[in-house]
């Protein structure tokens, strides 16, 4: 099989400026292209940004109108999938023939949504994943995704899904991207502890697919002045430290993890691992027991209003 350069971009938002974080992630799709790279997969919530430490002044049972306003602030930052946003990111991956998985929030009526959109180079936006479960006070600002999102799509390099961060951890969702065959597992996260190195080799090794997490890495010092942040999160000097990696069908990292640094991470695969790796492990034919466990999965659009004609 042709072997294929992927690409991993460790980087983080122009803090409080979408626009800007828009022409820095859409240079950063023309970097990855003139690397080699055909896919390159993005963090979390880059787009729009992922709200470390506020808490939008918020305690169960109470909201204030500082929290309202806080989340509105918030709300403009996010995009529309039909918006300029994404048409500017549309068209830097046709421009360097690379296909993109975004972290984006995304902006729906009055609801945000944590997604991952697909950006193929020929196609434009081809696909998408909100993410299905918001983690803790996540929950606050996010709406659930549900079962139509569960994209798995074709790329130059092979077949394509993303997991959202914490998503990572439960094992009915891997199923599912597993029985769709994906060769590349994309995770965009935020999670910088370096126990989430063992949690992508896992993965790697459960699937036998290459995994491709992007992780921010965000200073404190990318913070302006005079918006009461950065908030007191993290070390002293990042509020997110990166750990992007990229692992092998059979557990070996091929690039990463780096932590307190903007980089891209690049890797050369060849699908034939997967092969070689399911001679003795395939979760979702020889080594499943169907006659005992069977997954359903409900992929219908859950919208709470219908109108028939």
């Amino acid at each position: 099989m042709t072997a294929h350069r992927v690409a991993v971009v460790q980087t983080a938002p122009v803090v409080a400026d979408t626009a800007a974080t828009v022409e820095k992630v859409a240079d950063l799709i023309r970097e990855a292209g003139a690397g080699g790279a055909v896919l390159a997969v993005f963090p979390e919530a880059l787009v729009g940004g992922y709200p470390k430490g506020q808490d939008f002044d918020t305690v169960v049972g109470t909201r204030t109108p500082q929290g309202r306003e806080e989340f509105r602030t918030y709300f403009e930052r996010a995009v529309a999938l039909d918006g300029p946003e994404i048409e500017k990111l549309v068209a830097a991956s046709a421009d360097a023939g690379v296909f993109a998985v975004v972290g984006v929030i995304e902006r729906l009526g009055g609801t945000l949504y944590c997604t991952a959109i697909f950006l193929d180079p020929d196609k434009g936006l081809i696909g998408k994943h909100r993410k299905l479960m918001p983690t803790a006070s996540e929950r606050l600002i996010w709406g659930f995704g549900d079962g139509s999102t569960l994209d798995v799509v074709d790329s130059p390099a092979g077949r394509v899904g993303a997991v959202i961060c914490w998503e990572n951890y439960m094992p009915l969702l891997r199923q599912a991207m597993y029985a769709q065959g994906v060769d590349l597992y994309c995770a965009p996260t935020v999670d910088d502890r370096p126990v989430w190195q063992s949690t992508m080799t896992h993965i790697a090794l459960e699937g036998r697919n290459f995994v491709l997490s992007a992780c921010q890495a965000l200073p404190r010092s990318a913070y302006p002045e005079g918006t009461g942040f950065p908030p007191q999160v993290g070390d002293k000097d990042w509020v997110i430290r990166g750990g992007s990696v990229i692992v092998d069908p059979q557990g070996g990292v091929l690039a990463g993890p780096v932590y307190e640094q903007e980089t891209i991470l690049y890797a050369d695969i060849d699908l034939s691992e997967r092969v070689r790796g399911r001679f003795d492990l395939d979760v979702s034919g020889h080594y499943g027991r169907p006659d005992v466990f069977e997954l359903h999965v409900n992929t219908r659009s859950q919208d709470g209003t219908v109108f028939v004609c």
